[in-house]
């Protein structure tokens, strides 16, 4: 039995929303720099973040990667980037889907957000051992 999707959105959608934001991602001038130097295959890219949303919304199994450790490794995630991905995905979820789509959505990339930053850049510490919040 396999379990309801989390709310209305289709595998279409998802696809189309994470196709629009990654236009956006490479043009936009502090995130574009920092996925260009690990995506060299952006179809790809995308796909493997499509797979991770319809996991995540509709219980699809196609995805199977770990965020935090790909994250973590990129070594040029930073604090801060989080809130700049979450302000650009709203925008675009406001944009591309209808607004109980774009609320439901939201909720859920801030809850998922919240805990990818806790995993990547939460742990850094400066030499001093405070957290880097910036």
């Amino acid at each position: 039995m396999s379990l309801p999707p989390k709310f209305d959105v289709s595998r279409a959608e998802i696809e189309r929303v994470v196709a629009t934001f990654y236009d956006r991602v490479r043009g936009h001038p502090g995130l574009g720099p920092v996925f260009a130097v690990h995506v060299d295959d952006w179809p790809s890219h995308e796909a493997r973040v499509a797979d991770f949303w319809a996991n995540a919304i509709l219980h699809e199994r196609s995805y199977d990667g770990n965020p935090v450790a790909v994250h973590r490794q990129a070594g040029n995630v930073r604090p801060g980037m989080f809130e700049t991905w979450l302000a650009l995905f709203d925008r675009v979820l406001a944009q591309e889907l209808r607004p109980d789509q774009a609320e439901a959505w939201s909720a859920l990339a801030h809850r998922i957000g919240g805990s990818l930053r806790a995993g990547v850049v939460d742990r850094m510490r400066a030499q001093n051992g405070a957290p880097i919040l910036r």
